[in-house]
């Protein structure tokens, strides 16, 4: 089944393929904070300073309008490469710099679904807990549901790897991103707040 992903104005549109999802995360990691803050978009995080993500194979996410309004950023030099819609700053999605990774990272925030139909898809939020050291309240991960998402991400991955799949279409035929990747300085990170991640 497809689900409709796009900006908060519409401008950027796509599809994304349930079934090809991985899990679905609640990350707390200080970068999405800052990435969040960054967007301007305290809304984009729960109560205790996590970022709803629906991890899925770079094959299930189809990006059909708005590519020219796509911009990228990353909070640093080894970090993630983080996807927004520059006419609004929606977050779209995280992905890693290697295009060959086979790992796309939706933003809950992204998707245009009522939250019943992305529990029925992906599962609640929290499925999967990420850096619950991180949050800003306490958050409760179990052992065994960390373990049982970890090896769905694993197994999605090293499978989508084995069957050769292209790249996510933030990416071009050579691996390249798609856009100018916005490296922040030092100082714009710790700007954001939080104590950043190791450059």
């Amino acid at each position: 089944m497809d689900m409709t992903v796009r900006c908060r104005c519409g401008q950027v549109r796509g599809a994304a393929r349930t079934e090809r999802a991985y899990t679905r995360a609640t990350c707390y990691c200080r970068d999405c904070r800052a990435y969040a803050r960054f967007l301007g978009g305290s809304d984009l995080l729960d109560a205790h300073g996590g970022t709803d993500v629906v991890p899925i194979a770079p094959t299930g996410l189809r990006l059909i309008a708005g590519l020219e309004a796509l911009a990228c950023v990353s909070l640093g030099p080894r970090g993630l490469l983080r996807w927004y819609a520059a006419c609004c700053r929606a977050p779209i999605a995280n992905t890693p710099r290697q295009a060959q990774t086979p790992y796309v990272g939706l933003f809950g925030a992204a998707f245009d679904a009522p939250s019943a139909a992305m529990d029925e898809s992906f599962g609640p939020r929290g499925t999967l807990v990420i850096h619950a050291g991180s949050a800003t309240g306490e958050v409760a991960p179990t052992r065994w549901r960390f373990v049982i998402g970890g090896l769905r991400i694993v197994t999605g991955m090293t499978a989508a790897r084995l069957r050769g799949e292209p790249p996510a279409p933030f990416f071009d035929a050579a691996g390249r991103p798609i856009r100018h990747v916005r490296e922040l300085t030092r100082a714009e990170r710790d700007a954001l707040g939080d104590a950043p991640a190791a450059h």
